[in-house]
This record gives structure tokens, C-alpha cells and sequence, in this order.
């Protein structure tokens, strides 16, 4: 952003409200970050005491705006890869530089090189760098910035060069106006959110939340419902391999849990009355969202493989419903009850359709009135789907789909999925990874010519080695002791008696290992046929 600015690119229009002095009581406001740090200080500050006055807030450009603070006003600290989270030293703090003998990167595009520095490194720069600190900008005058070039030891031409960069950063930063941006003054919040929507027509509702969130924040008496929707997050996304769930999300919880409305995120739902149904409610409904984010948890799920986060919100809501708690996690009389959400929630993140997307608060709300009414006897399997087909939202599977689910590819978010259906019997909370049975290394180019394959199938095997024939579920810590071990070698290894090694195999749908990659396409076949006949019967289908 910074190099746009630099050589007067646009970077988007702003959209600020006005808001009169007698209604600032009505909404809550947040500082911009200024001294960012991934671990301490990594959500805006509350503003207890905003000043009495007419104010004006920033709707749209929030992130622009604090890219803009951050650069020339404050620091950004995030952790050093191999040190521990609980060491200061893990997060050195780093300033917005600008190398004043920047020169034009033909491939990317940009002009002007900015960079994160700690003030150690920007001390020790290479031959063709002259790091200056941006915040400099902001708080010495014009002609000292220009004489301190002096200082630096520079032949002619750089020092040319250093000095018209200095220049044309400090016109761009005090001279130029550069700033586009519309200004709301009506005090309607439905007018304002419609106006937010149409500029953001396809981008994210997360701003848009965050106008809401500031209305439920004003209304609750007890709790600051910003903190407690954060802490919420925060603790979701630090459960088994780590989620990034949103506060939308959590958001989004409190009105479905609550049975407030339909769920969507419309002005009328945030009325006095549900948020004080929403306040009064929240200590359960944060207890019942851990603890379907630890089921989850308990099932594989991650961040790197749970592709719709809405999909957690009726797991919930059945949870909170039945007042149910950490015992439901792992007590025998609820295996069967915990087996047939896991099944429901895989299905419908496999179809490819999207389950969770168009007609979202629809569903949700649907699948709401359900739950309240089947959820006594169990996890209402049956019901759901049956509502869900009434939406055009079916987890019956067609042939072209299951042809489809045969060739998923390493890296597609339903593949663990898949694969965690049609293998049960994996402690799958024990850091389960989806693997290469052919390791990948085998495929290239050079590998392949020395295996002797015909280089007209090279293609086609270095596509289809990375397709679900290839794929299995491996323990994290097993993966990483495999590495490029042909499996022939690697099923000899780990399972030596050469009977329990064949019922390994079988377990995996494995009948034939060849140990020539000549023979990969034969593998490939008779797996993906067994793989097949699984996947039909997982998905229930005739």
C-alpha cells in the first residue's frame, strides 16, 4: 500500500459516518492499533472516555487506516519461527523502513521497497540500501531529515538518489491529498449498513458485524460483550490443532443459541430486549461453543480441513439445547450419539455444492427449529436432512459426485474429511495428517526417467499420485519418519510380521504394493475401485 501511495496509485475510497454528539451513548468505540503484537496487543482498544463532541467514525478502510498508524506512528511485532510463544524475545519489535535507494522491481511491480526492520538490522544494511525509519516523517522537520543524509557515507549519485526519495516521501505523506472518501451524516444504522454493503458489494461482512457488535456492546449492562466475544474466539481457535474461527462467527452463535430471530445479522435482532437475552444467555453459550469446537477437535478437525466454519453452529446449538457438557466427549452412553453427528457434519462438507453458503441464516435458522423440537432423544440426524432437502441441500450423493470424491486431490479440504469417513477407528484428536502412500518425491521428472517409466506417462502419474488412490491417514509423528520411503520398505519397517502386515494393508484397501513405479497405474486402479465401493457405502448409497 505504501508503494501505491508513493507513485499515486489509488487505494480505495473510505467511508466514515458522523455521528451527533447526543447519539455517541448509542455505540461503542475502538482506538486503531497502533504498537501491534502477535501474541500481547492484537485487537483495538476499547475507548472508555470518547471525547464529548461530535464524532466521526471510520466504517470502511479500517484496515488501510491501520496499516496507515502502524507504518508512520507505531511498530509491528510478530514471533521469530522456532522460539517459544512465552519468550519476550520471540517477538522483536520492528518499524515501517523505507530503502531511499530503492529501484524499480520489473516482476512485482512496485517502485519503492518498504520493510519491517528491527533497529539492529536497519543499522547493517547491504551495499545498495539506505534504510530510513517512517515514523520520522511524522515527527522531525523537512530540512533536518534532508541534512541528515549528510551523515551517511554515500557517493554522489547516491546521495542523489537517497534525497529525492526522502523528498518525494515527505510530499506524499504532508502534501498530497491523497484520501478519497464519502461521509454519511444521516443517523439511520440501517441506512449506514446499506451504504457499507453497497460499497462492499462481495467483500467482507466483517466490518459490517463490527457495527452490530458495537450496538450489542452499548447494550449490555453486565458484560463487555466486545471482550467476551474476542475471548470466546480466542479460545475456540486454540483448541486441538488450532481453528480461525471469527467473531462473526461468534456473533452469529449468540443469536442462533439465544433463538433470537433468524439468525442474520439485520438491525432488528440486535434490539434491546435479545441482547439482554443474549447477555443473560452468553456464559452457556460460550461453554456450549468450546465444547462443540473440542468435538471437533475430538473428530480432526482443524483449521486446515474444516471448510465451512457455520457448520459447527446446529452442533452447538443441539449441545446448549441439551445442557450437555465436557462429559459428552468421551462417555460410552453418548458414542453412538457423537458417531452420528460426525457422520452428518463430514457428508455435508463433501458436497462439493456448498452446503454452507447461499441461503445461509435460512438453513441455520431451519435446522434450529429442529433441533428445539427432535433433540431430546439424540442428535436429530433424520429430521436435518430431511429439512435440508426441502432447501435444495441433500447430503444424498449422485454418481457423478462420488466419481468426483474418488479423485479429491492432496490439499482439497474435504479430503481428510473423506478419508477419516471411510477409515473409522483413528484416534483422530492425535494429530492425524493426510499422506502419500507413493511419496511425492518419487514423481518427479528425474526420479521417474530413473525408474525407467515412459516419459509419454509422466503426466498422467504425477497427477494421479496426488489424488485419493495415493492418500491415507497417518499419525503426525509416524509421517515424519517416513519421508521418501517407497511403501513396499515402509510396510516391511512398521509392521515386520509379514500376516499382521497383509491385515494392515487390507485395512487400508491396499491388495497389491508393487515396488516399481511402472506398476503405479494398476495400484492406482484397484485402489480407487475398492476406494469406491467404501465411499458408497460411508454415504449410504444403492
Amino acid at each position: 500500500m505504501f508503494d501505491s501511495i508513493m507513485q499515486g496509485y489509488p487505494f480505495g475510497t473510505f467511508l466514515f459516518w458522523k455521528i451527533e454528539q447526543e447519539r455517541r451513548t448509542e455505540y461503542k468505540f475502538y482506538d486503531f492499533v497502533r504498537h501491534y503484537h502477535q501474541r500481547d496487543r492484537f485487537h483495538c482498544e476499547f475507548l472508555k472516555n470518547p471525547p464529548n463532541r461530535e464524532l466521526t467514525a471510520v466504517l470502511d478502510g479500517q484496515q488501510r487506516m491501520t496499516a496507515l498508524n502502524v507504518g508512520l506512528r507505531g511498530s509491528y511485532a510478530w514471533k521469530m519461527p522456532g522460539k517459544r510463544w512465552s519468550t519476550d524475545a520471540a517477538f522483536p519489535v520492528r518499524h515501517l523502513y523505507l530503502n531511499l535507494l530503492s529501484e524499480l522491481d520489473t516482476e512485482s511491480g512496485c517502485r519503492y521497497h518498504f520493510e519491517f526492520l528491527t533497529e539492529q538490522q536497519s543499522v547493517k544494511p547491504e551495499s545498495d540500501e539506505v534504510w530510513f525509519k517512517c515514523g520520522r516523517i511524522m515527527e522531525e522537520e523537512y530540512d533536518d531529515l534532508i541534512d541528515s543524509l549528510d551523515e551517511i557515507n554515500l557517493d554522489k549519485e547516491a546521495v542523489k538518489t537517497a534525497r529525492a526519495t526522502l523528498r518525494l516521501f515527505h510530499k506524499t505523506i504532508h502534501d498530497k491529498d491523497l484520501i478519497t472518501y464519502y461521509e454519511e451524516e444521516s443517523q439511520s444504522l440501517e441506512h449506514v449498513l446499506n451504504i457499507f454493503i453497497r460499497m462492499n458489494n462481495g467483500g467482507t461482512p466483517l466490518s459490517y458485524s463490527d457495527l452490530l457488535l458495537s450496538v450489542a456492546v452499548a447494550q449490555w449492562e453486565k458484560v463487555d460483550a466486545r471482550e467476551a466475544i474476542h475471548s470466546l474466539v480466542d479460545e475456540m481457535n486454540k483448541e486441538g490443532d488450532g481453528f480461525k474461527f471469527t467473531k462473526d462467527l461468534a456473533l452469529k452463535a449468540g443469536l442462533m443459541l439465544s433463538d433470537i430471530g433468524s439468525v442474520g445479522f439485520k438491525v432488528e435482532n440486535f434490539n434491546k430486549t435479545n441482547m439482554a437475552i443474549l447477555e443473560t444467555n452468553w456464559p452457556r453459550i460460550h461453554e456450549a461453543m468450546l465444547l462443540a469446537v473440542q468435538l471437533l477437535a475430538s473428530f480432526g478437525f482443524s483449521s486446515q480441513n474444516l471448510r465451512a466454519e457455520s457448520s459447527i453452529l446446529p452442533i452447538a446449538y443441539y449441545l446448549y439445547a441439551r445442557k450437555l457438557d465436557g462429559a459428552y466427549l468421551h462417555r460410552a452412553e453418548f458414542a453412538s450419539d457423537r458417531e452420528g453427528i460426525r457422520r452428518w457434519l463430514i457428508r455435508s462438507v463433501l458436497k462439493a455444492s456448498g452446503i454452507w453458503g447461499s441461503g445461509l441464516d435460512t438453513l441455520l435458522t431451519a435446522l434450529r427449529e429442529k433441533i428445539a423440537a427432535n433433540a431430546t432423544s439424540g442428535f436429530p440426524v433424520a429430521e436435518l436432512e430431511a429439512v435440508m432437502v426441502l432447501r435444495g441441500k441433500s447430503l444424498s450423493f449422485t454418481d457423478v459426485e462420488i466419481d468426483e470424491l474418488c479423485d479429491l486431490p492432496y490439499g482439497d479440504g474435504r479430503t481428510f474429511a473423506l478419508l477419516s469417513l471411510i477409515f473409522s477407528g483413528f484416534d483422530l484428536s492425535r494429530h492425524f495428517h493426510v499422506d502419500h502412500i507413493y511419496p511425492q518425491g518419487r514423481f518427479t521428472a528425474a526420479q521417474l526417467r530413473k525408474a525407467g517409466v515412459r516419459s509419454d506417462l509422466w503426466d498422467a502419474l504425477q497427477d494421479k499420485h496426488n489424488r485419493l488412490p495415493n492418500l491415507q491417514l497417518l499419525e503426525g509423528s509416524i509421517n515424519n519418519q517416513k519421508r521418501q520411503k517407497m511403501p513396499h520398505e515402509w510396510y516391511a519397517w512398521i509392521k515386520p510380521d509379514e500376516a499382521a502386515r497383509q491385515q494392515y494393508l487390507a485395512g487400508l484397501e491396499i491388495a497389491y504394493l508393487p515396488e516399481d513405479l511402472n506398476a503405479f497405474q494398476e495400484f492406482y486402479d484397484l485402489r480407487r475401485k475398492a476406494l469406491k465401493a467404501r465411499i458408497m457405502v460411508a454415504l449410504e448409497q444403492n
